[in-house]
């Protein structure tokens, strides 16, 4: 809404010098950015939009050889320069030493996208407490590299931009009959993980916000990797607006948004790409 007295007309509305077109907003030349989980389905589409926006890439994985690979095979903007290293996110020693190694390649981390995860394979039918606290704990090492990353932006004075990776299931219950019959339901262990990062991603925005660290949640719908049984995917896509599963190339334009300049106002929010699955 304008203040009493303004006027709409663009015509009369002076022109700014310094103000940032919008592809120096969205552009990443010259950034850093370290993604865990980047050699899977989703990772692999956000490394690649990183890479695409002009980012240098650092790829994490437990295994350093694919990790190399995946960098290796990324496309090269510019002068930007991809890597690969070796970080285990359920082992703080393991999460230490791969942000010194991704500092040691790239001299800087200016966005760190937390994706990766362990994932768990049983429901809420037959988890055990072991299982669960082993999922949770995923929450521990997520918050442990973001802290990592926080602490070397302040260190240098530059910055820097956090991304989670939450869920639907962070936010909503799963349907049961879109698994009924088909295959274990969606692990309530998972839900719970997704949940506190939503919670984490407030938290750490607001107390961070003063050190230049902005950080925000992106929260995917339905992405389901291609192994997963066809049946359950149509049970899915019946209760989204869009009648679809999501592409993973659907994920590029929101994570190069918020690792960028584009976003540079936001904090502490969680940016949702469902399909409209919220909307209902």
């Amino acid at each position: 809404m304008l203040p009493p007295g303004s006027r709409s007309d663009s015509r009369s509305a002076p022109v700014v010098s310094d103000e940032p077109t919008v592809q120096q907003l969205f552009d990443l030349s010259d950034k850093v950015a370290l993604i865990t989980g980047a050699t899977g389905q989703l990772g692999g589409a956000m490394s690649r939009a990183l890479a695409e926006a002009g980012a240098s890439v650092v790829i994490s994985s437990r295994d350093k050889t694919r990790a190399r690979e995946t960098a290796a095979a990324l496309p090269v903007v510019g002068k930007a320069k991809h890597h690969g290293v070796k970080l285990d996110y359920m082992n703080p020693a393991s999460i230490e030493q791969g942000v010194a190694d991704a500092l040691d390649a790239a001299g800087r981390i200016d966005v760190l996208v937390n994706n990766g995860y362990e994932r768990v394979t049983a429901d809420w039918t037959d988890v055990t407490d072991e299982q669960f606290n082993r999922q949770l704990a995923n929450a521990t090492g997520c918050f442990l590299l973001a802290r990592a990353v926080r602490d070397h932006a302040v260190e240098r004075g530059g910055g820097a931009s956090i991304i989670m990776l939450g869920s639907m299931y962070g936010i909503v219950g799963s349907y049961p009959d879109a698994y009924a019959g088909v295959c274990m339901a969606s692990p309530v262990a998972y839900h719970a993980l997704k949940g506190g990062i939503l919670s984490m991603t407030r938290h750490l925005g607001v107390y961070w916000a003063k050190d230049g660290v902005r950080v925000n949640c992106l929260s995917p719908g339905p992405f389901p990797a291609p192994t997963v049984d066809p049946r359950m995917v149509e049970r899915l896509s019946t209760k989204s607006p869009m009648r679809r599963m999501g592409r993973p190339d659907e994920l590029k334009g929101a994570v190069v948004f918020l690792a960028s300049d584009a976003s540079s106002y936001m904090t502490g929010q969680n940016l949702i790409i469902d399909g409209g699955w919220m909307a209902w």
